[in-house]
């Protein structure tokens, strides 16, 4: 199984520019090894909702994803206004994550998923005996002005591929999240990747794709170590957000 989370990127040109300008973060692709395991955890666990299903193949597809021989099955889930697309490359190939890995290894990617009641979620996910990477879940400390009390923990899906829970007080992140209808899981806010260099990642997704930054932070600390699981973890983190669809966010750990 290759080890992949993707975006797919709704985009268009504005007149003479060389580049296209992303409007929207469509969905964020995620390969699986196992498609009914892969399904089964996200819609029984986290409550998403199968959308579609469909297998690809030919030249179109080799071509999209520059592999030869390639035949794949997508299935769509979604999660409030947000969507995934589960990946499973049905011809052989592909590694599977390393099981050493860690939160500031440069591959990592996650999506946050948010929840309107942190402990609810918490114990959604011990009635399923999910591996988990944070501690417990974490308290963003006061001192960190731009995330002050958000909640957040980090875990695994089926594959190891590494999920956030996150929860919002008043005032913090888009105000939907605030409506809860009643539900635990609510939608994806964002996908976090760990890049090497953030100005070097600016330039390519804001001057290139035109994914507009919205705010940093400097977070460090011991609830972000335990919530990384990274002891001495100290990050700058940079939020870029489209006009729609769920956020990008930039990981850079300083330390270690």
């Amino acid at each position: 199984m290759k080890r992949s989370l993707q975006l797919l990127l709704v985009s268009f040109l504005f007149g003479s520019l060389a580049y296209a300008q992303v409007t929207k973060v469509e969905a964020i692709g995620i390969t699986v090894k196992d498609m009914t395991r892969s399904v089964q955890f996200y819609t029984g666990v986290l409550g998403f909702k199968k959308v579609s299903d469909v297998e690809y193949k030919g030249t179109g597809p080799e071509k999209l994803e520059g592999l030869f021989g390639i035949n794949m099955r997508v299935v769509r889930l979604q999660l409030g206004e947000e969507f995934i697309d589960l990946i499973d490359y049905l011809t052989a190939g592909g590694r599977s994550i390393p099981e050493n890995q860690a939160s500031n290894d440069l591959f990592f990617q996650h999506i946050a998923i948010v929840v309107s009641d942190m402990d609810e979620a918490f114990n959604q996910l011990k009635k399923f005996n999910v591996e988990y990477v944070s501690t417990s879940p974490q308290t963003l400390p006061q001192s960190n002005t731009a995330a002050a009390g958000i909640r957040a923990f980090y875990f695994h899906d089926a594959d190891g591929h590494n999920l956030e829970l996150i929860w919002f007080p008043k005032g913090k992140g888009n105000p939907k999240w605030q409506l809860a209808h009643g539900k635990i899981f609510l939608g994806i806010d964002h996908t976090a990747i760990a890049v090497s260099s953030t100005d070097a990642s600016h330039t390519f997704y804001q001057d290139v794709l035109g994914i507009e930054r919205k705010g940093d932070s400097w977070n460090h600390g011991d609830e972000q170590e335990h919530l990384n699981n990274v002891k001495g973890a100290s990050l700058h983190i940079t939020g870029y957000r489209a006009a729609a669809g769920p956020g990008v966010e930039f990981l850079q750990y300083l330390e270690p």
